[in-house]
């Protein structure tokens, strides 16, 4: 095909094009028109065709580097196999604010306790602002050369050889670069690393955004770009913001995600169930939202008939997992099929206990096994007595480390 391809002869050649990788990209590189790579993409789905379901092939590196491709059809094959929701159900506040954080060309942490759906924000965050992203988790380990990039060995060849490797905000600022677009870069969990220790030289290019902050083998230096967006997220079960190094929440912006909107959290629950537990036997989900209801409400805000408050901060995406357990364990031939009333305490039992407890202190720990002793008693179509169990082993545990 030549240059200048036009919407017809693209549709004349489809059959080619469906059959030769090189033959598209020359199609999408040498358009004529929006309207001929909005057809290659979006109606032929070519991108699938030759670079697989997900991942940056050579077509969809065509159609990034095209200076016709629009921005939505970009934002496709940048997106394309990404399981993300679309449908943001964090609080509107925190929506608004991210957002304009990172208009304004600030980094972001997003923080909040556990379950608050932290990271799936992060991801729709990235989606929303920017065309393609990476997700990077943070360890232990992690040193600033994660973050900027350092020196490493090279031991594939005779001998070691040491080479300059790029950490994760270099790479997004050389992807950024190279197809002159909008980048995300996530950060994920960052509590798990030190902080001031991995971010180190990254708090000093945002002070200074023109300095080089690595410079490649092959010579090309490394600058901050305000195409570039950093998004963090930062687990709070255990620690607060007044706790943190001054010089992040100097640098970044702090976005709390916490208490979700009724509404939201209802949306959330009840399509988890109509998914997940479909298939189950028996099982009343009605009944079953309403004890995810009660249960989140009693973490999370005390029980109405004391004057206790909140037991501790518990976010609702932890109910995903239980749903996901019961639905396969009470299907047909499912290992609690015959056992439905169980097998919600059993769930409970492996996955939202367990995760409560992982943080408690001792008059939470109390707290936690009444809460559900409470919940048993309450809901009686359901067995959580697996559930129970669990916390009041660990409740005697801890009563016996104090000598009580």
């Amino acid at each position: 095909m030549t240059n200048n391809i036009s919407l017809s002869q693209a549709r004349d050649e489809i059959d080619v094009l469906r059959r030769n990788e090189s033959e598209t990209k020359n199609a999408i590189e040498n358009a004529a028109s929006v309207d001929v790579i909005r057809y290659l993409i979006e109606e032929e789905e070519l991108d699938k065709t030759h670079d697989g379901q997900r991942g940056l092939g050579k077509i969809r590196k065509a159609v990034l580097n095209s200076n016709i491709a629009p921005r939505d059809v970009k934002r496709l094959v940048s997106y394309r196999g990404d399981d993300t929701p679309e449908e943001i159900l964090v609080p509107e506040e925190a929506v608004r604010n991210a957002t304009v954080a990172l208009e304004t060309g600030k980094p972001v942490v997003l923080y909040g306790p556990t379950g608050t759906g932290k990271t799936t924000f992060a991801k729709q965050l990235a989606q929303r602002t920017c065309i393609g992203y990476t997700l990077n988790t943070a360890t232990p380990s992690w040193t600033p050369s994660d973050i900027i990039g350092g020196i490493s060995p090279d031991t594939s060849g005779r001998g070691i050889q040491y080479h300059r490797e790029l950490g994760c905000v270099s790479k997004a600022v050389q992807r950024a670069r190279k197809f002159n677009v909008d980048y995300g870069v996530i950060l994920d969990e960052i509590t798990r690393a030190d902080i001031s220790k991995i971010f180190g030289p990254l708090y000093t290019a945002i002070e200074n955004p023109h300095q080089t902050i690595f410079e490649t083998d092959d010579g090309e230096t490394i600058e901050l770009d305000e195409r570039v967006n950093i998004i963090c997220t930062m687990n709070m079960s255990d620690r607060t913001v007044n706790e943190l190094d001054d010089a992040i929440t100097r640098r970044f912006a702090m976005v709390e995600l916490d208490e979700y909107p009724k509404e939201n959290r209802r949306q959330l629950l009840e399509g988890w169930l109509d998914d997940l537990v479909e298939n189950a036997i028996d099982i009343d989900t009605t009944r079953l939202y309403e004890l995810f209801e009660a249960d989140y409400r009693g973490i999370n805000r005390g029980r109405e008939d004391t004057s206790q408050g909140s037991i501790m901060r518990f976010g609702p995406m932890h109910y995903r997992d239980v749903a996901a357990f019961i639905g396969a364990a009470c299907a047909e031939d499912g290992q609690y099929e015959d056992d439905l009333e169980r097998a919600v305490g059993q769930a409970y039992k492996t996955f939202l206990v367990p995760r409560l407890l992982n943080t408690a202190a001792f008059p939470q720990i109390e707290r936690i096994a009444e809460h559900y002793r409470l919940l048993d008693d309450e809901f009686t179509a359901f067995d959580l007595e697996p559930a129970v169990e669990v916390a009041e082993r660990r409740l005697a545990e801890e009563r016996r480390q104090l000598g009580t």
